[in-house]
């Protein structure tokens, strides 16, 4: 080569993409399906431990179902402004961006309140039995799911409204909505789980 070195120029590139062009969307995918495999472990030991028993749930009452299903409802009419969130910051609107990521706070400290009173009707301690510590994994392990977004997506909206937003700051906002699409997701198998199963099995 005669010692001379090959130079890649790539000022021509642009400073961030959207979806599945941008490292922040594969980062996101991939912590998705992280803790994703940890969801299905928890639903695999949850009918692991159903086989070892005749009675389900083992000498205790069923969940009572009004506050998760309350809780299922909201988080199923919140992908309406989530999706509103995600189309305004990749349009890079600002102002789209600050009122759904708004929205999608409150309806996240909403859920994190019904997630109190969703554990008060569980009819089980986490030590009662393997069935009431596993119900609790489960809950919990959601519950921290939706309690990190909601401080993820509270930081973001400070940003939007304290700060000049950069344009591949909108990443970070079409991102969290990404997320918020996969905490919604497994809520549907999980509620299920510990409130229909029970009725089912």
């Amino acid at each position: 080569m005669n010692g001379r070195q090959r130079v890649l120029d790539v000022s021509p590139l642009p400073e961030y993409a959207f979806g599945h062009q941008g490292l922040i969307w594969w980062g996101t995918v991939g912590f998705m399906v992280i803790e994703g495999s940890m969801f299905v472990i928890g639903l695999v030991v949850y009918f692991y431990l159903r086989l070892k028993v005749q009675e389900w749930p083992p000498s205790l009452p069923d969940p009572e179902l009004p506050f998760g299903t309350a809780n299922l409802l909201l988080v199923l009419a919140s992908l309406a402004p989530n999706q509103l969130a995600k189309q305004a910051a990749e349009r890079l609107d600002l102002r789209g961006v600050r009122l759904w990521l708004s929205v999608l706070v409150a309806v996240g400290v909403v859920s994190v309140v019904l997630r109190g009173f969703e554990y008060t009707t569980l009819g089980c301690r986490w030590d009662d039995n393997a069935y009431g510590s596993i119900v609790w994994v489960l809950l919990s392990m959601h519950t921290i799911h939706v309690a990190t977004d909601v401080v993820d997506s509270g930081v973001l909206l400070a940003l939007a409204f304290t700060r000049p937003v950069a344009p591949k700051r909108f990443v970070d906002f079409s991102e969290n909505s990404l997320y918020w699409y996969f905490i919604v997701a497994w809520w549907v198998p999980i509620y299920a789980v510990i409130y229909l199963a029970p009725r089912w099995l």
